[in-house]
């Protein structure tokens, strides 16, 4: 498996496009407008080259690694590739349509795996003619430096896509693989978004600030991030959009999205990447 597709150029498309350039697979990122997929190609060239800078990538394996990534906004040139990774925003119905759309294109062999972190696979497989491909395969992020990827089977997805896919992982990106059941959450963010409410619940209540939360995080638990920063870091959005599909599956009430998350996201405090979230990032 060296022909690899994948759907997006944001964050998690970007690193998951870098990984596997490195790794020394043929990459296609598809994008939806030409200002995206400039953006993606600069993030990708832009992250490579801290490696470089990090000494942790030679200057020539980095050229090589950039040269293997083309960025299209047509999905018609993901034709003959062997492995389609979906990293597209966390909505099922814009899930369903690019599958739908990819299971038009591509060859009947080829696996489509969805980035997914909470949606189940089952849903998104359902757009396609040849569910038995279809599976999940959710990276973290930063994914160039975080190790775990899980692997998500659903009730149809054939062995053989998986242990592809696992294969695939491990064995050329190096990464640690765990398989998960075909549940909401997977086993991450069944573990992590609960935890991730309850301290923004706590912080909503005036119970203590997000910096002591935080604190007593790291230094109580050994956690290398405070659950408020790490909410910042992933997006707030993302960790709503979590919430919110594990309520739906459970509905169990340590799964209910905090008042407070509401509230930020339709202010447009998602954390990092809008300057501001839990914390100030605008400086």
């Amino acid at each position: 498996m060296n022909l690899i597709g994948v759907i997006g150029g944001g964050t998690m498309g970007a690193g998951i496009a870098e990984v596997c350039a490195k790794a020394g697979s043929d990459v296609i990122v598809l994008e939806t407008k030409q200002e995206f997929a400039d953006a993606a190609a600069a993030r990708i060239s832009k992250s490579i080259g801290r490696g470089v800078a990090k000494g942790k990538i030679s200057q020539e394996d980095a050229d090589a690694a950039v040269a293997r990534v083309k960025v299209t906004l047509d999905v018609a040139d993901l034709a003959d590739r062997e492995l389609v990774i979906e990293a597209a925003p966390e909505v099922e119905a814009i899930k369903h349509d690019i599958f739908a759309k990819l299971d038009a294109v591509v060859g009947e062999k080829t696996i489509l795996a969805t980035n997914t972190s909470s949606i189940p696979i089952i849903k998104i497989a359902a757009a396609t003619a040849h569910p038995e491909r279809v599976v999940g395969v959710h990276f973290f992020n930063p994914v160039p430096v975080m190790p775990l990827v899980e692997i998500i089977s659903a009730l149809t997805t054939a062995p053989e896509t998986a242990a592809a896919v696992t294969d695939y992982a491990k064995n050329v990106l190096g990464k640690t693989t765990v398989q998960a059941g075909d549940r909401s959450g997977f086993i991450v963010n069944a573990l992590l978004i609960p935890y991730l409410c309850q301290a923004i619940r706590m912080f909503d209540s005036g119970y203590a600030s997000a910096e002591d939360i935080d604190a007593a995080m790291k230094g109580g638990c050994g956690y290398p991030m405070g659950p408020l920063t790490l909410c910042d870091t992933v997006g707030l959005d993302i960790c709503l959009a979590a919430a919110e599909s594990l309520y739906a599956e459970f509905a169990e009430p340590h799964f209910a999205p905090p008042a407070l998350l509401r509230r930020m996201v339709d202010a447009g405090r998602l954390g990092r990447k809008t300057g501001r979230g839990f914390y100030d990032y605008s400086a």
